[in-house]
């Protein structure tokens, strides 16, 4: 088991939801429920996954659920770029989101890589 608290990853991707529920709160009211949902969820379950798998018994389990939550930091990339190409981003909040989750999601490829190279 690891303490998740320790690890750079949970840190900065608990920084990135944060983020996330702060930007999609000036989302129009019509998406706050649809893309805005969506975004929060996707962006929760990046540090929740870290967090669980960190908690496994195994490497194998833990490596499974940082699939997971590289799989989740796409899907709230993609989900991002939607939300900017429909105007609810502003450029200068886009840009630097998505080097956050760019850093994030080659974090979470290295711990993995880390992992399976343990003896």
């Amino acid at each position: 088991m690891h303490n998740f608290r320790n690890l750079q990853v949970w840190k900065d991707s608990i920084d990135l939801a944060v983020e996330m529920y702060k930007i999609t709160g000036a989302f129009p009211v019509a998406e706050r429920y649809n893309l805005a949902s969506q975004l929060n969820k996707s962006a929760v379950s990046v540090p929740s996954n870290i967090a669980e798998g960190a908690g496994r018994n195994t490497i194998g389990e833990f490596n499974n659920f940082l699939g997971i939550a590289t799989g989740s930091s796409y899907e709230m990339e993609t989900q991002f770029i939607i939300a900017n190409r429909l105007g609810f981003v502003r450029e200068e909040q886009f840009i630097p989101i998505v080097e956050k989750m760019h850093s994030i999601q080659r974090m979470t490829y290295s711990l993995k890589s880390s992992l399976l190279n343990k003896p």
